[in-house]
């Protein structure tokens, strides 16, 4: 049997666009056993992890598959929920926001679907949802702000081995970043001007976005000069004083150098020097997550606070925000507008064919017409 099998093509079939939204994903359950799983498929990811294969090996399946899956277990069940993974939680919620918004505007001419990197559901099974639909056009639109080649760059890779396998491929269009587009940047400002007026000002204003490795970024990552558009787009929309705000990075892992300077130790430094009420945003984040809520919004506000500091507040990701759905929305629509107005076209000549060839049919059988509609329909 042939590898690449494929439905039948229909020649009538109206073009239908295929939106797959993409994260990094989530253990399935708050336990060592799922976190095992899990961190084995991430940490074997090239791009995520650039040691040689034969040691990095090694190291995984002799140390960190044996100790971080139970210490990972007890950081995600500190916030795990009665519904489960809060990241899978929002990101059906952005998937079910997006889908209402583009049915809206192009009722029938729209799939939407929601692919995780790493767990489930997978990109591959997001993928064969969208081919049973039909889809002939399909936009990749992974959800990290920033590019990365550990993010963006493994969510291309894994669209690119499942569409390997297909026979027909689609029209493919990919976005590699949105960094600094108005709405996502204007969405962060209103978050962060809603919060300010309903808990005060801080004396500190933190946007921490996660790390990569120094040597990546001196590799080409375009990643670190990204994050630093971002925030300085956002400290103008804010009219942000100089000193004001500042850049840090957070999740570091391994003992290599990462991008500094580092959200704990900058938060300890701040603490230390007096500075009574820190406020942090993580705008690389586009849902929560264990690196937000537990992470940041337990661990590093103890840091803060046991180093002197009065106050720390965690201003909450984008998640479902209307603002940020719309800002979505309209990012595919602009990287779609060409597909969407075709696919309209068709259906709206298929439907005029479809009454002409109606009335001709009535006309054939004596039929008379009251109104602007057939009587008969083929």
């Amino acid at each position: 049997m042939s590898p690449f099998r494929q439905p039948l093509y229909t020649h009538s079939q109206t073009p239908i666009t295929g939106i797959l939204l993409t994260n990094l994903g989530t253990p399935q359950a708050p336990t060592p056993a799922a976190l095992r799983r899990y961190l084995a498929e991430f940490l074997s990811d090239r791009r995520v992890v650039e040691l040689p294969r034969w040691l990095w090996w090694l190291i995984l399946h002799a140390i960190i598959l044996r100790v971080r899956p139970a210490r990972s277990a007890r950081a995600y069940k500190k916030i795990w929920t009665p519904e489960g993974s809060p990241l899978l939680q929002i990101a059906r919620q952005q998937e079910a926001g997006i889908r209402t918004r583009l049915e809206q505007a192009f009722s029938g001419a729209v799939a939407v679907e929601l692919g995780m990197r790493y767990g489930q559901p997978s990109i591959q099974q997001a993928l064969e949802r969208l081919r049973a639909a039909g889809v002939n056009r399909l936009l990749v639109l992974p959800l990290y702000p920033q590019y990365s080649s550990a993010t963006v760059g493994s969510t291309f890779d894994a669209v690119s081995r499942t569409l390997q396998t297909w026979r027909w491929l689609p029209e493919l269009r990919f976005i590699s970043h949105y960094h600094e587009d108005s709405g996502y940047i204007q969405a962060l400002a209103e978050t962060i001007r809603s919060y300010w007026q309903q808990h005060g000002r801080p004396d500190k204003l933190l946007l921490s976005f996660h790390g990569i490795p120094q040597r990546t970024f001196l590799a080409g990552d375009p990643y670190h000069c990204e994050c630093h558009k971002t925030a300085r787009l956002v400290a103008e929309q804010l009219e942000l004083a100089e000193g004001f705000w500042q850049v840090t990075f957070q999740s570091r892992f391994g003992r290599e150098e990462w991008l500094k300077p580092y959200t704990d130790h900058q938060l300890q430094a701040l603490g230390a020097a007096g500075v009574r009420r820190v406020d942090l945003v993580c705008p690389g984040f586009s849902a929560d997550c264990l690196e937000t809520l537990e992470e940041i919004a337990h661990e590093n506000r103890a840091l803060f606070l046991q180093a002197g500091g009065q106050a720390f507040h965690y201003i909450p990701a984008l998640n479902a925000d209307p603002a940020h759905l719309d800002a979505l929305t309209q990012l595919i629509m602009r990287n779609t507008q060409d597909w969407l107005a075709d696919a309209n076209a068709q259906a709206q000549t298929t439907t005029a064919k479809r009454i002409e060839r109606a009335q001709a049919l009535a006309a054939q059988l004596g039929i008379v017409e009251h109104s602007n509609q057939p009587s008969l329909k083929q």
